[in-house]
């Protein structure tokens, strides 16, 4: 019983000479590996960043209306809400594109007491690491933009 045990493993020894596949499966697969893992972690990557810009434009936007709502004036209160927009996108590593910021106002008079102030903030994420021939026939950036419906105090005191 022994030899015929040692017989098939020769057997299996010589054939596997033959073949001659000694470490080819280790080296398949740390190229199929590499292969599938770096458009992942690219991807992981860029998902990463596009989550971070939600995160900003909402907290941008949100401060943006709680700045305008508390303003005497639309011409006034401008300038901080950029700069409060600003201070919530450098918080996760964007800046404030000119134009990115827009406000709408829910009457006729803006920043009326009782009424609704509307901002909207956009940011473009590029795409990490792509040169400029890739951006004819794919998209180089994504867009994030994020609402925010901010009321004005229904006792504030009216703009003269």
């Amino acid at each position: 019983m022994r030899q015929a045990g040692r017989a098939v493993l020769v057997a299996v020894r010589a054939r596997s000479r033959a073949t001659g596949d000694d470490g080819n499966a280790l080296v398949e697969f740390l190229g199929a590996a590499l292969i599938l893992l770096i458009p992942t972690l690219y991807l992981v990557l860029v998902l990463g960043r596009v989550q971070a810009a939600t995160f900003a434009s909402e907290g941008a936007a949100r401060e943006a209306g709680r700045v305008l709502s508390v303003s005497s004036s639309l011409a006034a209160g401008m300038p901080r809400a950029e700069a409060a927009a600003g201070v919530a996108l450098g918080d996760q590593g964007f800046v404030l594109a000119p134009g990115a910021l827009t406000v709408g106002c829910g009457s006729a008079v803006c920043l009326a007491p009782g009424s609704d102030v509307t901002t909207s903030v956009r940011i473009d994420v590029t795409f990490p690491g792509l040169g400029s021939s890739a951006g004819s026939w794919l998209p180089m950036s994504i867009p994030v933009t994020a609402h925010a419906v901010t009321p004005v105090d229904t006792y504030k005191e009216a703009a003269p």
